[in-house]
């Protein structure tokens, strides 16, 4: 059986974009089967608390994994560990990642738990798996367009901060030019579900977009 751990943040719920092109290939037999289990993690529908001084305490202290402050970090981490490939759908905002999915970062990615401090660097203590990231913009990050200069600063953050806890495996699908209407939103999608046809939903891609 395989399972899944779909995350995804967007104002626009379970409407946007990258959340139905990621709900489309979990539904593709071809990838899953018929026997994929999906563990659904929504962080806008049911966002996550800001950390807190109580959580931040236990974090730097000598503390038990068990501790009732790591309540909600362990059940995050358990997702992670109960899940054989992971899906993320976020939007970039501000050229980076929603607040929704920083907050997620900062209760997955904890030392001693998800990773070890060591003398050659951050070491990653969860098992590595297939990670298929959709990223959505209004406008152009990358490619040949004359106005596509806006920094692209998630791509590389996403790229550390899962490796930091293990998952180096990381295939990015770009939906671009989201703002600029109809026509360039059917373009974008279905640029997206023709590389999906074509190299496949794990297909590990270093930081370039692919344009429609």
């Amino acid at each position: 059986m395989t399972r899944t751990l779909f995350v995804h943040c967007s104002p626009h719920g379970v409407a946007a974009h990258g959340c139905q092109l990621a709900r489309e290939l979990l539904g593709h037999t071809r990838w899953f089967g018929k026997t994929n289990t999906v563990i659904e993690r929504d962080l806008t529908a049911v966002p996550l608390p800001p950390i807190d001084s109580q959580y931040a305490s236990a974090l730097t202290g000598n503390t038990a994994v068990d501790d009732a402050r790591f309540v909600l970090s362990e059940r995050l981490i358990g997702e992670l560990e109960a899940s054989d490939r992971l899906i993320i759908a976020l939007p970039i905002h501000n050229f980076t990642v929603p607040a929704a999915f920083k907050l997620w970062v900062d209760y997955v990615v904890r030392i001693h738990r998800s990773f070890a401090a060591t003398a050659n660097g951050k070491v990653g203590l969860l098992a590595n798996r297939p990670t298929a990231i959709f990223v959505s913009s209004g406008g152009f990050h990358g490619g040949e367009r004359e106005y596509s200069h806006q920094p692209d600063f998630l791509s590389p953050y996403v790229r550390q901060v899962l490796a930091t806890i293990g998952i180096e495996d990381i295939a990015f699908h770009y939906l671009q030019g989201l703002t600029y209407g109809e026509a360039a939103v059917s373009k974008a999608l279905n640029s997206v579900r023709e590389r999906l046809t074509t190299v496949g939903p794990w297909a590990v891609s270093d930081d370039t977009h692919q344009l429609p």
